[in-house]
């Protein structure tokens, strides 16, 4: 089982670094990284903060467009170029292929976050910004981030479409990043029934503000281990039931 996953999975990652479209994504990231010792220059204060805050603000937004990019065509190309039906017909379960496909996917996001991680370490050392732990724990939820997406992703490209899917998975990073603000609103309202709308958004959207800790990195807050290891699980349990829900969608899609 697990020697046909990892096959799976290293064949995607394989497939995914020939793809161009990947490679431009990650110029414009590091384009951006080195952008904002520019449009530091337009400010007489706290340059350093700006040249972070552009550099980690880009590598969030990069990172979900690459795994958005990659998700939403995990089974149109198969289905397209027809593999797909030579591997549901051999010893390959359904799962063990989506698992594999997701790892793989997985594995080649974290590839393209250390490249634009060290694209980000570098312009903050030859700028002389400051680097704290806080910036290593920031781009860890970053990774952990776009793992979660990745799994959405895969979820909708198990059913519908690339075009579909796209949308579906953006909705959900936008709305991903307001649920807490969706939550306050909800709580503020006098209706009862607005209220328990907005607490069951909060609990069945994704929170991915919990993996945003670019205030903390600029400013040097204290991180306590609650606020690093704590996204960390709930990033890997959503992931998890997202997953198994697309598995089971994907068991049952009719390829004919």
């Amino acid at each position: 089982m697990f020697g046909r996953v990892t096959t799976i999975a290293t064949n995607t990652v394989r497939e995914a670094i020939r793809n161009k479209v990947l490679y431009a994504l990650v110029f414009f990231a590091v384009l951006l990284i080195g952008v904002g010792v520019l449009l530091s220059t337009l400010s007489y204060v706290e340059q350093e903060r700006i040249i972070q805050d552009v550099g980690l603000s880009a590598i969030r937004l990069f990172s979900a467009l690459i795994a958005i990019f990659l998700g939403v065509g995990l089974i149109h190309k198969e289905v397209d170029r027809r593999t797909i039906y030579t591997i549901v017909t051999k010893s390959v379960a359904r799962w063990e292929f989506l698992l594999g496909k997701y790892l793989g996917l997985v594995a080649t996001v974290w590839l393209q976050v250390v490249v634009m991680s060290v694209a980000f370490v570098a312009v903050s050392w030859l700028t002389g910004a400051e680097l704290h732990p806080q910036h290593f724990y920031a781009l860890m939820l970053t990774a952990a981030e776009v793992g979660l997406l990745v799994a959405i992703a895969t979820f909708f490209s198990a059913f519908t479409t690339p075009m579909l899917a796209s949308f579906f998975t953006g909705g959900f990073y936008v709305v991903g990043h307001l649920t807490r603000d969706l939550r306050q609103l909800g709580s503020q309202s006098d209706d009862e029934s607005v209220q328990m709308l907005a607490g069951w958004l909060y609990r069945v959207l994704p929170d991915l503000e919990s993996f945003n800790l670019t205030t903390e990195a600029l400013h040097g807050l204290a991180v306590t281990p609650a606020e690093v290891w704590l996204p960390l699980v709930y990033g890997a349990l959503y992931a998890s039931i997202v997953l198994i829900c697309g598995m089971v969608v994907f068991h049952f899609k009719d390829f004919r």
